[in-house]
């Protein structure tokens, strides 16, 4: 099934968003404040992702989607990202069980042709064993940046549609890399940038945007309730007016 995008119809809305999208930023500078070498941040930034899962499925949320590894994180230091590779093959061999015996789907996304064979088998292994899960799809963003998810699903629209010349929004949809999850309702970065860095750049069109100071590894339960308690705060138009949506609420009520 491919869901519809939000330039095309307006989406339900409700006080817990359906799909929350992160940007787990602050690991480095974590470390180094605690004089630690950078790599000890993002180990520690594991554990914050395990906590942030559990809080998202107590609230009811349906999709958590993680920002882990962009295409441009290859140009940081060649030991750091051997690190990250070690960290995230380590992550799918200790969480893999868990996440599954809690009803959790796992899904990898992005250009994984780039890791190693080991690497790839795990991915695909994690995938086929929580694919009939369904109390929440967790997505892992690795190898991936908005600007290729959008090159290669056009790239098979075309590929699909010999001939054509004339394309739109169906058509493309069902070849971005999420096209089995709705888009994002909140996105979360944390770390003190105010970016999007590359990451979903089609799904992200009017998902609501969220920054905190608070780096990747302080970011608990508590920290996610703040965020959420700021996105029930927000008024969702989608290009609608305040009136029309005071006028659709009194329409309900009757």
């Amino acid at each position: 099934m491919t869901l519809k995008s939000s330039t095309q119809t307006v989406p339900e809305v409700s006080l817990v968003p359906r799909h929350i999208a992160l940007i787990m930023d602050g690991n480095g500078r974590w470390a180094t404040k605690r004089f630690m070498p950078r790599v000890a941040g993002h180990a520690k930034g594991v554990e914050a992702v395990r906590g942030v899962v559990e809080a998202c499925a107590k609230a009811g949320v349906e999709y958590v989607t993680f920002f882990a590894f962009s295409s441009e994180n290859w140009r940081r230091p060649q030991e750091e990202v051997s690190v990250l590779m070690r960290l995230f093959m380590t992550a799918l061999e200790r969480e893999v069980a868990k996440m599954h015996a809690n009803g959790i789907r796992l899904k990898i996304v992005g250009d994984l042709d780039r890791f190693d064979d080991k690497l790839q088998q795990m991915i695909a292994s994690a995938e086929r064993k929580t694919a009939g899960n369904t109390r929440m799809t967790v997505t892992v963003c690795a190898n991936y940046g908005g600007r290729w998810d959008i090159m290669q699903a056009t790239g098979k629209m075309v590929a699909a549609n010999p001939g054509v010349t004339t394309f739109t929004e169906e058509m493309l949809a069902p070849h971005l890399s999420m096209a089995y999850a709705p888009e994002p309702d909140l996105f979360i970065r944390t770390g003190g940038e105010e970016r999007i860095s590359n990451f979903l750049l089609w799904q992200l069109a009017y998902t609501e945007l969220y920054f905190t100071e608070t780096y990747w590894p302080d970011f608990d339960a508590a920290a996610l309730e703040r965020a959420l308690v700021s996105y029930q705060r927000r008024e969702r138009r989608f290009g609608r007016t305040s009136e029309q949506l005071t006028e659709q609420a009194a329409a309900v009520k009757c």
